[in-house]
């Protein structure tokens, strides 16, 4: 596994637990260093467990040395960062120096894996630069990942669908072997050819970024139009051809695939010579959505002293990561959010139960860190919830109004009911919400 990343992690752990022989490899030894020291990088439920129960096993190990990992695999994956260049392209510089790798120590017949998510005709590029370095054979497969942060352990475990691109059937028998302990409750292995597989991926994450987009222009309208945005959602997520996941209004999306994903699509159409014109559209909603938030807040204090200013206000943050279960903050709508508020002048004090100190690498010294989820509201004129971590669902409603100076709360994921905390003495903003019912309620 070429890449100990949250992809390379995730995919070598349950492959070792399915009894394979893993190998993780990553130039970054303190992160070896670290993983042979029993910890793991990244939060994600249920990983760090069953890294130590393979290791005990001798399953899983991990290395920097390039050679001993490409040496020791029989397939060998490509699990590196493609993350977003300036232009909007996917940098693809890891990948390539893992094709370099691979050609330089390949020993014997390979299957080589693109498990990172790549453009288009990646595949024909890392095919060619392990050519030149190699007279050994070896087959090239697309295997793109689905897996949700948070749940990407169960994703793995139970997969809605494998996709494998392959123009080898050698290499197609070698992964539905490899992947048919995950596949024993009639879930498919799709084989298709390697471009289609490597479109699937994109594809994919960018019909979810557009189902978000969606909901969050209804969400607006609704405000204007004097709709309730959650009435609305459950009257057409009960269409099974709409239903309702990535179908919950909030702050926009954020994370290491959606945003990266959809620019990366867009320049693969623009240097095409396509015109996207609907994700051209999601990727504006989803930017002027981050801010959605901060312009009530603005609206409801700032305007009161004729100044689109938050002087003096201060703000109670919770939630830093993109989504809960994760440590998470690439693209987090949460640091926008942030960021705005402070340079608006506000005073802010975030928790987060796991993406405190990620967030910290962002926002430096700009906010204040809070030890617990009521230490964050001491004080403040306003509670702004931002990521639905379970703890942040159910507060303790009488604590929270005691600490805060004011009685303001901005529900950015619609997670609370707006009579109940208009019932207990708070003033209630939600994302294109009457009062009425909790997105949870309506599921």
């Amino acid at each position: 596994m070429i890449g100990s990343g949250y992809v390379g992690l995730v995919t070598g752990a349950c492959l070792a637990d399915s009894g394979n022989e893993v190998v993780c490899v990553d130039i970054d030894k303190a992160k070896i260093d670290l993983l042979l020291a029993g910890g793991v990088p990244i939060f994600e439920p249920g990983l760090a467990e069953m890294i130590a129960r393979n290791r005990a096993n001798g399953l899983i190990d991990f290395t920097t040395d390039k050679r001993r990992g490409i040496e020791h695999g029989d397939v060998v994956f490509i699990a590196v960062p493609t993350p977003m260049s300036d232009s909007g392209a996917a940098d693809l510089s890891h990948v390539y120096a893992a094709a370099e790798d691979i050609g330089t120590y390949m020993d014997r017949y390979k299957v080589v894996v693109d498990k990172s998510t790549v453009p288009v005709g990646t595949a024909d590029e890392v095919r060619a630069i392990i050519r030149k370095k190699t007279r050994h054979d070896f087959d090239l497969v697309s295997n793109p990942e689905f897996l949700k942060q948070g749940k990407a352990v169960a994703d793995f475990m139970q997969p809605d669908r494998v996709v494998v691109g392959s123009d080898s059937q050698r290499a197609l028998d070698v992964m539905r072997e490899l992947y048919e302990p995950f596949l024993r409750t009639f879930h498919p292995l799709i084989a298709i050819d390697i471009r289609s597989a490597e479109m699937a991926k994109y594809a994919a994450n960018c019909f979810l970024a557009t189902k978000i987009s969606f909901i969050n222009e209804i969400s607006n309208l609704c405000e204007k139009a004097g709709a309730d945005i959650s009435a609305v959602r459950e009257a057409i997520g009960a269409d099974k051809r709409i239903g309702y996941e990535f179908l919950f209004p909030g702050i926009g999306y954020g994370g290491s695939c959606l945003p990266k994903d959809v620019q990366a699509l867009l320049h693969t159409a623009e240097t095409l010579g396509a015109d996207m014109h609907l994700l051209s559209a999601v990727e504006q909603v989803n930017s002027e959505q981050k801010t959605a938030l901060v312009s009530k807040m603005v609206d409801r204090f700032g305007s009161r002293s004729g100044a689109k200013r938050l002087e003096g206000l201060h703000v109670g943050l919770w939630g830093l990561s993109f989504k809960p279960q994760t440590d998470d903050v690439r693209a987090a709508p949460s640091l926008v959010v942030a960021q705005r508020l402070v340079e608006l002048g506000a005073r802010v004090r975030a928790y987060d139960p796991e993406a405190t100190k990620q967030a910290k690498n962002v926002l430096g010294n700009s906010i204040e860190y809070a030890g617990n989820m009521y230490d964050a509201v001491e004080g403040a004129d306003a509670l702004v919830l931002l990521t639905e971590w379970k703890q942040f669902q159910r507060p303790a409603l009488q604590h929270v109004k005691s600490a805060m100076r004011q009685h303001v709360v901005f529900d950015g994921r619609n997670i609370y009911d707006p009579d109940r905390l208009r019932a207990d003495g708070f003033e209630y903003h939600g994302m294109g919400r009457l009062r009425g019912r909790t997105m949870e309620e309506t599921e």
